[in-house]
């Protein structure tokens, strides 16, 4: 069995999180939610449990940080193609997320991320890396 990930994001809102996880691409998996928290399933690897903050202060004794004011941490996430990428980013913004909170990042033609920010503030980037390129093989065709 491949080893999960689960992401777990403190929210002020816990209906707006799933709306806004929805809205670039998870899907909620009921079974692993309630009214203090969801599971939005990003991939077959990648969970993010979404939980509110009395759920997630359950589970650690220290303060929450306010992702508005200080990095956390940033979550990257792979994407197929540099199209993908915006329209991640595009989406999120429909969402009610915020674009490109971080720098874009264009590594040499072979790598294209963009960023994020959820409604809570947690910033996810979006990186679209060429294999083919960064080994030193000719790119793909429309990438």
């Amino acid at each position: 069995m491949s080893k999960l990930i689960f992401i777990n994001l403190p929210v002020s809102d816990l209906a707006r999180a799933i709306a806004f996880y929805e809205a670039v691409g998870a899907k909620k998996n009921p079974q692993f939610s309630d009214d203090t928290a969801a599971c939005m399933v990003v991939s077959d690897i990648i969970h993010v449990m979404v939980l509110t903050h009395p759920k997630f202060k359950g589970f650690t004794p220290r303060e929450i940080a306010d992702a508005h004011k200080v990095s956390e941490v940033l979550i990257c996430i792979s994407a197929g193609s540099r199209a993908e990428v915006d329209e991640t980013i595009a989406n999120a913004v429909k969402g009610g997320g915020t674009a490109d909170p971080g720098p874009l990042q264009e590594y040499g033609g072979f790598m294209y991320g963009r960023s994020f920010s959820d409604p809570d503030g947690h910033i996810w980037e979006v990186m679209w890396m060429d294999p083919a390129m960064a080994s030193g093989a000719p790119a793909e065709a429309g990438a």
